[in-house]
């Protein structure tokens, strides 16, 4: 085994213990949509939300020890540190890849935060990828963040059901160059200007900034601002985009799709998320449906992984694809070779 590569040495996860249920989303819609509908259409059984001590960045840290707990990596041994935690933090303009490294006591890393929304896990562990095989000073990556964007769901708008499943939480992963065993092969990634300006927060920028007279609206102004372009845009392109995503992420690889065994998927309607595994030829045993959790952004991916180890759904030998996707619009996919790592694959 000559050839420089990278893999997976674990995850690590941290998931608050308070829930919102589909009877209690149902209710904050003011009976617009009922719990069965929520449960059946959405997907949503229950979310998590966040508690008094749930701040993003503070998620991020739980999660990142978790990952050091469960691999047994030393944090002195971390030599970056990539935080892809949500910009909705406890203070803005700190940089939370810097405040965990200190609190995990990763004390020789150096730390940066990306950003893509729901897509920035998958984009991450391509540049990680990509940023270790060109420096030899970078061998071990964690890649960690936290997500309570549901905190701006305004639930008496009915534009943003697509939004409800929005909870909280965090994950971590960690890279290691030369790892010898769950090997990062290909990924690949789109984006589409086109609705850059379709959602956001609307309230609380320099375009229209947060005042009295509108600070209790700002604070729920998680909102899709050209509901109309954006949502025919996605019938249009999205699920196309997902598969040609896949079949690049798979042809960088050089393996067969046909040999993926595991999807890792963020939350979406139950419908869609069938509809995709029916076009892969995937049975639903291959991959988890996180109707008990939600949506965390880009930590499903990362959650998606954990519990399938957890849950025995990948074992040596599995071939994984994480895919995902983010307003603005960005998707992407990877292609992940779990167990001992094979000569040809190390590239």
């Amino acid at each position: 085994m000559t050839a420089n590569h990278v893999g997976v040495v674990g995850t690590g996860i941290y998931i608050p213990a308070h829930k919102m249920t589909a009877k209690d989303i149902a209710d904050a819609t003011n009976g617009v949509w009922t719990e069965e509908a929520i449960t059946q259409k959405l997907g949503i059984k229950e979310k998590r939300v966040p508690g008094e001590h749930d701040g993003t960045q503070e998620m991020g840290v739980r999660a990142g020890l978790d990952a050091l707990k469960n691999t047994g990596i030393d944090p002195k041994e971390i030599d970056l540190v990539i935080s892809i935690g949500e910009e909705w933090k406890e203070y803005p303009l700190t940089t939370s890849a810097i405040y965990i490294q200190e609190k995990i006591g990763a004390a020789n890393a150096w730390g940066i935060d990306f950003q893509q929304r729901c897509c920035t896990a998958v984009s991450a562990m391509k540049i990680a990828k990509d940023m270790m095989l060109s420096d030899d000073e970078i061998n071990t990556v964690m890649i960690v963040g936290g997500y309570r964007n549901g905190d701006f769901v305004d639930y008496t708008d009915r534009a943003m059901s697509m939004m409800y499943n929005l909870s909280a939480g965090a994950g971590a992963i960690i890279l290691k160059k030369n790892f010898g065993r769950n090997l990062l092969l290909g990924s690949h990634i789109m984006t589409d200007g086109t609705m850059a300006r379709d959602a956001g927060v609307e309230f609380g920028g320099t375009e229209k900034p947060i005042t009295s007279e509108n600070l209790n609206e700002a604070y729920k102004s998680l909102r899709l601002f050209d509901e109309k372009h954006m949502k025919d845009r996605l019938n249009e392109v999205s699920m196309p985009n997902w598969l040609h995503c896949i079949d690049r992420a798979f042809k960088k690889s050089k393996v067969a799709k046909e040999e993926l065994g595991y999807l890792a998927v963020l939350h979406f309607k139950y419908s869609m998320h069938k509809y995709l595994l029916d076009l892969l030829g995937l049975t639903e045993d291959q991959s988890i449906y996180l109707s008990d959790f939600g949506h965390m952004g880009q930590v499903d991916q990362i959650l998606s992984l954990h519990l399938a180890l957890e849950q025995g759904k990948v074992t040596d030998g599995t071939l994984i694809s994480m895919i995902s996707a983010g307003i603005g619009y960005a998707w992407a996919a990877n292609v992940i070779k779990w167990g001992p790592i094979e000569n040809e694959h190390c590239v």
